[in-house]
């Protein structure tokens, strides 16, 4: 993980609340899982042993993922409402059908298109970012170009 990640404050509480789950009680449950497999004898044919170790290895893969993200993410909070910037909600207007959307621009993970969270980094996130109300930009999609102007900015 190379590129700034942005997080609200809310993401970033729930990742840190995950993080301590896996920490402490998922770690604990998955070890006594593996001590109870290992009570069964023969370990290279015990399927329950090697599916312990397989949710260990998982946990913690997502744990290492976790801390390192946690230690790198940008807190988006207040902004300046005069440009589209990390953590802005805005209002578009698709120039094709003049239909009016609303989108909040996220960091990767917290995108969620069907909830209008749009990730920086999706064609309309780079295209979109460092633009001003009354302003419209275009870009490339695999159905081909897009346009939008930027109707407001909260």
């Amino acid at each position: 993980m190379n590129e700034r990640e942005y997080l609200t404050q809310e993401k970033f509480d729930e990742f840190k609340k995950e993080l301590e789950y896996l920490k402490h009680e998922k770690r604990t449950e998955i070890a006594k899982s593996l001590e109870y497999a290992k009570s069964l004898g023969d370990l290279s044919e015990n399927a329950e042993y090697h599916e312990a170790r397989d949710a260990q290895a998982r946990v913690e893969d997502r744990i290492n993922y976790l801390e390192i993200l946690l230690k790198s993410a940008t807190i988006v909070s207040a902004h300046d409402t005069s440009r589209i910037v990390v953590g802005t909600k805005v209002d578009l207007e698709r120039e094709s059908d003049k239909q009016k959307k609303s989108f909040t621009f996220v960091g990767s993970e917290e995108a969620d298109a069907a909830s209008g969270k749009i990730s920086v980094r999706s064609p309309l996130g780079v295209a979109a970012l460092g633009k001003a109300k009354g302003e419209s930009f275009s870009f490339q999609t695999p159905s081909g170009s897009m346009t939008y102007r930027v109707l407001d900015i909260q």
